[in-house]
């Protein structure tokens, strides 16, 4: 890990509008930059109204073209900066990541990553590109066959906040070279990956990724915890840096109690229906509100091949989370979405939660240790419900801070 670290900063919180905070204004500073980058969260305004620039328009214009030109008849929008061939957003995140990964153009990455960027993932923080040129190098020499199929991509924001994207994707390959993980096994392998990225003037300076890398761990057929052990030793002391999320969440102060959030529908305020659903469920531990939050036909897809069906399932999954850590408190971070009432909307939701592992789960006996926790969530709401939800997060880092 580079011992360059970024600091974020958030400003004091600015006065209220029809009684909601405003975002505040973050900060991204990076060693020797006197003039740090400023840039708004999102809001509202930002959001794509319509599925016009959607990865499933995109698709329809053809796909087998999209490394010399776009496909014909997309929607376009304002892209100050970016390269001319790039039409709107969608067609950009595509293009660059299959050039970069399935065309092995692995060095277009200098031109598509500020050379300051910072990645945040399983292992911590990643500083610079050259970091990501050569993490890229690793990975292709360790699976050739490599193929990132794009699932779907939320995008926000335009040229001058940056563009916000949320880029899912499913990852397949044959492991026939040797990784940081050991020798080649010979084995398949395919799991989900999804990266949140911003981006100006054709470059992207800020990622948050997450692999499911114990899932990719178990296909290979390696012991997950005893890599995960291996790892948090070589890095003893440093498994996660101690600015990972700028600061712990808090779910209570002093001897008070979890704060009361009524769930609008989603159709009125995407905003305050994910941050009050996910409060709700899981800070002030209603795990009944998963029924008013999900469809009755809900399908979720999470780390290392979870699949569940149903808001029974997926509440006895959560469950098995907060029996973990009894003292979980999480905190989203950062939502972004497309869509309207009548189409229904797709929503990108980061996180972040701090808990100490004092219960009993698939994690082993309880080791007292506190631990952050990080993750990307994908929903799809329709008729104010989530109708499916795709959830990654850093079960690997976990697993590292766990057996340090």
């Amino acid at each position: 890990m580079a011992e360059a670290a970024a600091i974020t900063e958030r400003s004091p919180e600015t006065p209220a509008q029809n009684g909601k905070p405003r975002p505040s204004a973050r900060i991204e500073k990076t060693p020797g930059d006197s003039s740090p980058v400023r840039f708004e969260s999102l809001g509202p305004e930002h959001m794509p109204k319509d599925f016009s620039i959607s990865l499933d328009t995109y698709r329809k214009g053809g796909t087998d073209n999209f490394i010399s030109r776009a496909p014909e008849g997309l929607a376009s929008h304002s892209m100050q900066g970016f390269e001319p061939t790039y039409v709107n957003i969608i067609d950009y995140i595509v293009r660059i990541t299959h050039r970069i990964w399935e065309e092995k153009d692995i060095g277009y990455i200098y031109d598509t990553y500020s050379h300051d960027c910072t990645v945040w993932d399983d292992l911590g923080l990643q500083y610079g590109r050259d970091k990501i040129v050569a993490d890229t190098v690793h990975t292709n020499n360790a699976f050739p066959d490599i193929r990132l199929v794009a699932d779907e991509v939320v995008w926000a924001g335009n040229e001058e906040v940056g563009f916000h994207t949320s880029h899912r994707t499913k990852i397949l390959g044959t492991n026939t070279g040797f990784s940081r993980y050991g020798a080649p096994t010979g084995k398949r392998i395919q799991l989900w990956c999804i990266a949140n990225c911003v981006a100006r003037a054709n470059e992207i300076f800020h990622e948050h990724v997450i692999y499911d890398t114990a899932g990719l761990l178990q296909q290979l057929g390696l012991d997950v915890v005893e890599t995960a052990r291996r790892f948090a030793e070589a890095r003893r002391n440093n498994a996660l840096p101690a600015n990972f999320l700028a600061g712990e969440p808090k779910r209570l102060t002093g001897q008070g109690k979890p704060g009361t959030r009524n769930i609008p529908t989603a159709r009125d305020d995407v905003d305050e229906f994910v941050r009050s659903a996910f409060h709700t469920i899981w800070n002030r531990r209603n795990f009944g509100a998963v029924d008013d939050v999900y469809s009755p036909n809900v399908i979720m897809q999470g780390s290392t091949g979870r699949t569940y069906r149903g808001p029974g399932q997926l509440r006895a999954f959560i469950l098995s989370i907060v029996a973990m850590f009894p003292d979980i408190s999480l905190t989203v971070d950062d939502v972004y979405w497309m869509g309207n009432p009548k189409e229904g909307f797709v929503v990108s939701i980061r996180w972040s939660a701090v808990g100490t592992h004092r219960g009993y789960g698939p994690y082993g006996e309880p080791t007292g240790k506190q631990v952050t926790l990080w993750g990307i969530t994908q929903w799809v709401v329709r008729d104010g419900l989530v109708e499916k939800e795709w959830a990654m997060f850093n079960e690997f880092g976990i697993l590292m801070q766990l057996n340090a």
